[in-house]
This record gives C-alpha cells, structure tokens and sequence, in this order.
C-alpha cells in the first residue's frame, strides 16, 4: 500500500501513534511471509527459512529483533523526512548498518536489455529479508521521490507511502479505506448541520 517495500515494512507496526499499537510481525514467520507478499524472497526461501526458523529458534528471535530494529530506525527517519524534522543520528546509524549489510549479498547481473541488482540469498539465510528492504531505503532516501514521501491523513491511520499522483496532492494511504471513512465522515457531518 505505501509503494516502496520500506515504506510498507514501516507500516507493519499498525496504529504507530495510538495508545495501542498493533504488532504485525509478532514472529519470525511473519517477517517472511511480509517478504513473500511483497516479493522480496520467493515462495521456495520462505518454506526453507520458516523451516530452519523452526529448528534455529533463537537464530530466528535475532533476526526477527533485528528486523523490528530496521524498521524502528526507518520510521524515525522517514518520518522526521515527512514532518521535515532532523533525522535522528541514531536511527541513521542503525540504518547504515543494514545498508552495509545488504551490500555485501549483493551483485549485478545481466537482465533483460540491462542489468539489475540481485541479492544472493543462501537458503538458510535468516536476515536476507532485510536486505532488499534496506536498499529500498537508501535507494529512495537518495532519490528525488523522497519529496513525496507521505504520512496518511487519517489521525487513526498515519501509515507513510509514496504520493506517485499526478498533481502529488494525495492524502490518504489508500482512497478505498482512509479517504473514504474521510468523505463518510464529513458526510454525516454535513447531514447532521442539515438537520
């Protein structure tokens, strides 16, 4: 829903500023299906990864914190970004790391009529999710779509994505849940004045 697969990773800790927010990635099978819904790791790497995470449970716990950190540390930056606030140093460091991680799996290949970056992802590799998503980052902190990075409207929502509209004046994450419990709302609103 954001667009980039960061924004999205940002977005597995639902109603981040509420009094109660909700975890999305309560277990390390969650962090793999999140890369498998989102095409970052294969069907075949989730089946390997969730059956080594069965047998490496601690292993997995590791990744699985490292993962939470990531995204703690993409949600500092890229919100600081959206409320044009400075990028807390911390978070920037946390996010490095990553990045420098995910460099070293990764390699240019030949495709189709150009090359492209592909991760080598062994089997049993618990962190590789990781790795795409963290390029995702660097990739679009160092691009000029950053400017277009958004936090949704809705007070009860405020998940990030990227405004790819063409006049760039969106404001809701999606327009078929957020924007239109918006319009209902200002509806009754309306009615209710009539009244």
């Amino acid at each position: 829903m954001g667009g980039p697969v960061c924004l999205d990773f940002v977005n597995t800790l639902d109603d981040r500023f509420s009094s109660e927010p909700k975890e999305l990635l309560k277990s390390y099978i969650d962090l793999a299906r999140f890369g498998e819904d989102t095409g970052i790791i294969s069907d075949l790497q989730v089946d390997r990864v969730f059956a080594w995470s069965m047998q490496h449970p601690e292993e997995a716990q590791r990744a699985l914190a490292s993962a939470i950190r990531l995204r703690e540390a993409l949600s500092e930056i890229f919100y600081a970004v959206v409320r044009r606030k400075p990028v807390p140093s911390a978070a920037l460091v946390v996010f490095n790391q990553h990045v420098q991680e995910s460099l070293e799996h990764v390699k240019l290949v030949p495709g189709k009529g150009r090359f492209e970056w592909r991760f080598d992802m062994p089997e049993h590799e618990l962190f590789a999710p990781l790795w795409p998503i963290a390029r995702d980052a660097a990739e679009l902190l160092a691009s000029d779509r950053l400017e277009f990075v958004r936090a949704c409207a809705s007070e009860t929502c405020e998940w990030l994505f990227l405004d790819e509209s063409k006049n760039h004046r969106r404001r809701w994450c999606d327009m078929t849940k957020c924007g239109n419990r918006a319009k209902v709302k200002r509806f009754y609103v309306r009615q209710k004045n009539l009244a």
